[in-house]
């Protein structure tokens, strides 16, 4: 066989497959997913690892602040995730058009909220509110500005990207007390 009909044949082949395939995506119902059920599920991604990273540090080390460098002015763990958490109420409240339920303001946390118990309730229903906030959603609110000059779901992805900036913090203080990140465990 010479190279010429070689290649007619591989180009052939290639032409058959491509369309089987095409003829496959194009006869296969669409499932439509809008954009707020896509948000919730990394809403739910984020969740996932930032809620079991704040449950393996100690009660005891909730207070811990990194002192080997410059850290004047640290968060502690603790109030990395008070802030983190109020960050998520204060955004979710937004998209929802609500006030933040205990009047979070300036991304900090009510002062009450001193035990690890309470912090990680606390941590929690900000993720409740941020999967409440995303099934709100849809296609006619979408592009509306709501707050901050910022559409629902970009308040959506600032709180996502605020999220896992601080586990990546909560991760380091948990390896600077030699506890493995959950998302690091076998």
């Amino acid at each position: 066989m010479n190279r010429s009909v070689l290649v007619m044949t591989v180009m052939f082949v290639l032409f058959l497959a491509s369309s089987v395939v095409l003829t496959a995506q194009s006869t296969r119902p669409t499932q439509g997913r809008s954009v707020g059920k896509e948000l919730d599920v990394w809403v739910s991604k984020i969740e996932e690892q930032v809620v079991p990273t704040a449950d393996a540090m100690p009660e005891e080390k909730y207070g811990f602040v990194p002192t080997a460098g410059t850290f004047e002015g640290t968060r502690s763990f603790a109030e990395q995730v008070k802030h983190l958490a109020a960050t998520n109420y204060i955004l979710g409240s937004a998209v929802l058009g609500e006030k933040p339920p205990r009047g979070e303001q300036d991304e900090k946390a009510p002062d009450f909220l001193k035990s690890k118990a309470e912090i990680m309730q606390y941590l929690k229903g900000s993720f409740a509110l941020l999967h409440r906030a995303a099934a709100v959603i849809n296609n006619e609110n979408e592009a509306e500005i709501v707050k901050f000059d910022r559409t629902r779901p970009g308040l959506m992805v600032d709180a996502l990207i605020h999220c896992d900036d601080h586990y990546g913090q909560m991760v380091e203080y948990l390896r600077m007390n030699g506890i493995v990140p959950p998302a690091s465990r076998p």
